[in-house]
């Protein structure tokens, strides 16, 4: 091993310009405006000329059904017998729409409307296998209908063959009536009609009998359409945009799949799997390349026990994303957990033949199977042929080598790889021979940890076994912690559940994802709609780009570059500030003040009190009738650089400033008055810029009658707090001014008890 080649850092041959390039060829490609163009041409072309733009459809749109029937309808019309059963034989059983089967139906009768019984026969071999498929859908009542008047149609030669007849329709009606589908009640209806016209005495007991089980459909039935309403059955299935309407299907979908889960009706186990199957099989028509979607069907399968059923799901959801490495991790995990060790490496070898998919990340994940499966030999023996591939980065020597410490305890193998790669070889020398008990660590850090404290334990006790550990001690833990965490928030019990995201972390290395920038996205939405299925969202919220994220996935995205849309502010709505107001600068150049004419004063307070000129009329009538205590508290405001001041600055203020009491002796209206207009309220020009003559302002008590009363010894701390608004610096810009001129606009709206009204010169203090 020491003499191994040094390798250079060989990233993955990744660049934005290409995803940029191939993501804009795919969304060109999958146009559904274009698309539908197209199929609206072919359409008024002869079919030969039309076969070629068909063909081209459903390769892009092979679960469309619409584009399906609009086909097999064109060599209907031609009475082209073969080619039309080739189409059904290749769409029926992925299209589970009841508009196309009824075109299929409508082709057998048609076929075989003159051949007798036997093509009676085939007919009704038809509707029993086309029943059997869609028969649960809730479009499909009218086909019951039709199918059992198919059957009253027949004819009956003997009483033999009439009971026969009459059995056989019973025997759908029977099926109809306990099916949530359109026209349940008109189909009951006519079932009580034709027991009662075979016999009153046996249809008593019959509708008594299935009297409940029509309830319980019909019950099931108004609610099942409320989730179907929400559905579009005219979409067509494109990779995930994170488009508005593309996630509300996303989340109609779901919702439906969990009604269906919680079997409403209560009927048998057979019967519900068999409508939560159909259920997932429509879905994935319109969700055709969600992987999400198809792990979710694949999972089910295998919840429930059957694995081969969940193995076709997976070998279908490759056939679909053949570019999806995530799905084949779960395949290949599903292949190993159930035994079967070479069905799983086949997935792998078949993964690693394709030099475009042999990524740095694919040999570390082979790597790691083959040493939990064959040993660690046969892991060495990969590596060293790895290391030759074009792909093989230093991600791939990292992972063997810490491989080779931690679980091998072997150093020296360790040394020798690091050493080969030159990657990571200062922290591997740092690193402390701890792995030995770091299980026995995170048990005892678990079990001394409250739930929601054991989240970063859980976290690294999970990426510790999905490094090192096997599979069974992986999935055992992965368990535990959805098991512990699950009790946290009831509101995200469904995430822990179990999703795609599981395989994503699973099989993930440093930066190496098994799955693009673009699927990471849309599973972190969908995470984030899982968790908010059931609130109110707004639409703006859905719509975000970065701020529906939570914080489950917070770790995920952060290690992607997210390519979701950003969603930016209406700078229309914002105000303009000039970054020229700043502290001394004064009011910006478009600054006007109400109530003050514009002139060419950059601050008229500034100019009042420094005496360099005098203020106009207006602003030097509102600095006269501006009451000392408001005037203290305004120049004692801090001057701001932004359009808005500090907070707390002000209320410290306001909790320091001397706010006189209001007095409630006897006030003789006019006195207040009179003083005021005399200039002896307020402070005036000459006060406001410093001049040496005092003038005090008086206080409330001032404006008290002397008559027969001896004048309150309270002047002389007015006095003092005129002194002290006067000798306090006065604001600098315009923000304050429009305070001063606010505070003055509500003193002479609502009156004030210390000073009254500038207005109507009556005091709002009380009076007797």
């Amino acid at each position: 091993m020491a003499s191994m080649p040094v390798v250079e850092d060989r990233l993955e041959p990744e660049s934005k310009e290409k995803n940029s390039a191939t993501d804009k060829a795919v969304d060109d490609k999958y146009n559904v405006e274009a698309a539908e163009l197209r199929a609206n041409e072919a359409m008024r072309l002869p079919i030969l000329e039309a076969i070629p733009i068909y063909e081209q459809l459903l390769t892009l749109f092979p679960t469309a059904a619409k584009y399906w029937k609009q086909y097999v309808e064109a060599h209907m019309a031609v009475n082209n017998d073969d080619a039309t059963k080739q189409i059904f034989s290749r769409c029926l059983l992925n299209c589970l729409q009841v508009p196309l089967w009824r075109c299929y139906i409508k082709f057998i009768r048609k076929s075989n409307d003159k051949k007798g019984l036997e093509g009676q026969e085939e007919t009704k071999k038809a509707y029993d296998f086309m029943l059997n498929y869609v028969g649960v859908d809730i479009a499909s009542g009218p086909v019951w209908m039709e199918y059992i008047t198919f059957l009253k149609s027949l004819p009956a030669s003997h009483p033999q063959e009439e009971s026969l007849r009459m059995i056989a329709v019973r025997k759908v009606y029977q099926k109809a009536i306990v099916t949530p589908v359109h026209h349940i009640e008109q189909i009951w209806r006519d079932y009580e009609n034709f027991e009662n016209s075979v016999s009153r005495q046996l249809a008593k007991g019959l509708i008594s009998e299935y009297q409940p089980k029509f309830n319980s459909a019909r019950a099931v039935y108004r609610e099942r359409k409320k989730y179907i309403d929400e559905i579009d059955w005219n979409m067509l299935a494109v990779p995930p945009t994170g488009s508005y309407k593309e996630e509300m299907q996303w989340m109609a979908w779901k919702k439906l799949l969990e009604f269906e889960k919680g079997n409403p009706q209560r009927i048998d186990n057979v019967s519900s799997n068999k409508r939560i199957t159909f259920t997932y099989e429509q879905c994935l028509m319109y969700l055709y390349h969600c992987p999400d979607i198809w792990y979710e069907y694949a999972t089910w399968h295998a919840k429930c026990g059957a694995l081969d059923s969940a193995v076709k799901v997976f070998q279908r959801a490759l056939k679909a994303l053949p570019d999806s490495e995530m799905l084949r991790y779960a395949y290949a995990e599903l292949e190993e957990s159930r035994g079967a060790i070479p069905s799983a490496k086949k997935i792998y070898e078949i993964f690693l033949g394709d030099e475009a998919n042999a990524t740095a990340l694919a040999h570390i994940q082979f790597i790691r199977f083959l040493r939990r499966t064959e040993g660690v030999e046969a892991a060495r023996k990969y590596f060293l042929d790895a290391r030759k591939s074009p792909n093989c980065t230093y991600h791939v020597y990292v992972a063997y080598a810490m491989t080779a410490f931690c679980l091998d305890k072997d150093p020296k193998m360790a040394h020798n790889v690091f050493e080969a790669g030159l990657k990571r070889y200062a922290d591997f020398l740092t690193r402390l021979n701890d792995d030995r008990n770091i299980r026995a660590l995170f048990e005892r850090a678990l079990s001394s940890l409250r739930p929601e404290d054991s989240v970063e334990v859980w976290k690294r006790f999970v990426r510790f076994e999905q490094t090192y550990g096997d599979l069974a001690s992986m999935l055992k833990v992965e368990q535990r912690r959805k098991e512990a965490l699950s009790g946290i928030s009831e509101e995200n019990s469904s995430v822990f559940e179990g999703s795609l995201q599981d395989v994503v972390s699973r099989y993930s290395f440093m930066d190496l994802w098994p799955c693009s920038t673009r699927d990471l996205d849309h599973l972190a939405r969908q995470e984030w709609l899982v968790n908010n299925i059931n609130k109110k969202s707004d639409k703006s919220t859905i719509l975000g780009g970065s701020g529906f994220i939570d914080k489950s996935t917070a770790g995920l995205i952060s290690n992607a570059n997210v390519t979701s849309n950003v969603v930016y502010p209406d700078v229309t709505q914002m105000m303009t500030y000039d970054p020229r107001q700043k502290l001394g600068t004064g009011v910006p150049l478009n600054t006007t003040v109400p109530g003050v004419p514009p002139n060419n004063l950059s601050n008229p307070v500034v100019t009042i009190v420094s005496g360099q000129a005098q203020a106009t009329d207006p602003f030097d009538e509102i600095l006269k009738s501006t009451p000392p205590a408001l005037l203290a508290f305004l120049t004692n405001l801090p001057a701001i650089e932004g359009p808005t001041p500090n907070v707390d600055v002000v209320l410290s203020i306001c909790l320091q400033s001397d706010i006189p009491r209001s007095q409630t002796e006897n006030v003789r209206p006019g006195t207040a008055t009179k003083q005021l207009s005399s200039g002896v309220g307020g402070p005036t020009t000459s006060d406001l810029s410093g001049s040496t003559k005092s003038h005090p302002a008086p206080s409330v008590s001032s404006y008290k009658p002397t008559r027969g009363k001896r004048k309150e010894p309270d002047n002389r701390q007015d006095d003092d707090d005129t002194r002290t608004v006067q000798s306090q610096p006065l604001p600098r810009d315009a923000f304050r001014i429009r305070q001063f001129q606010k505070a003055r606009r509500t003193a002479s709206q609502t009156g004030s008890a210390s000073y009254g009204s500038a207005i109507s010169g009556d005091l709002s203090g009380s009076t007797s």
